[in-house]
């Protein structure tokens, strides 16, 4: 009889380890929502100033579900701030002119569907990096640990430049890693 109970006991606790991780989900990794109950600042995109134009009757006509000038153009300000011309940037956001940037990138082939086989990568190493059993019940943040081996080791790198000559001048001062 005792046997039994145990026996009962040990599938009991059995099934209920299976149940808990059987439930599937997506591996979250970086737990970002985890105790978060303020709203999101990077979620917020301020438009750009409204202008007063010159001239009413010189007004474009507007566009349903086009843009209009106070729209945040992000693709065109990030050229911008890269030193690059903005007005080059077609609809698309493709790059028009610059051939021999676009072939040295291009030149080991172009993936149109690059995201997709990043994302399905990533989506399967986080899988395989989910943590352990306590760590996902708990909720606990396995992201750093996960992506250890593929991180770079900032002081190794910036020493191998400066011994290289390189200038680094937003990096701290030599004495400050040691």
């Amino acid at each position: 009889m005792k046997r039994v109970k145990a026996a009962g006991r040990a599938a009991l606790v059995l099934a209920l380890c299976v149940g808990v991780t059987a439930c599937s989900r997506t591996p979250d990794l970086m737990n970002t929502q985890r105790g978060q109950d303020t709203p999101d600042e990077f979620a917020i995109l301020p438009n750009k100033p409204i202008q007063q134009p010159e001239n009413y009757r010189d007004l474009p006509p507007p566009t349903p579900g086009g843009s209009n000038r106070a729209d945040a153009t992000p693709f065109k300000d990030a050229v911008a701030a890269l030193g690059g011309s903005p007005d080059r940037l077609n609809r698309t956001g493709e790059i028009r002119g610059e051939p021999g940037l676009i072939g040295h990138v291009t030149r080991f082939g172009l993936g149109r569907d690059i995201r997709t086989i990043l994302a399905k990568e990533d989506y399967e190493y986080r899988k395989r990096n989910d943590g352990r059993l306590l760590e996902r019940l708990f909720n606990v943040n396995v992201y750093y640990k996960a992506y250890r081996p593929q991180s770079l080791d900032q002081e190794a790198e910036l020493a191998r430049f400066r011994r290289a000559g390189a200038a680094t001048p937003s990096a701290p001062p030599s004495g400050e890693f040691q």
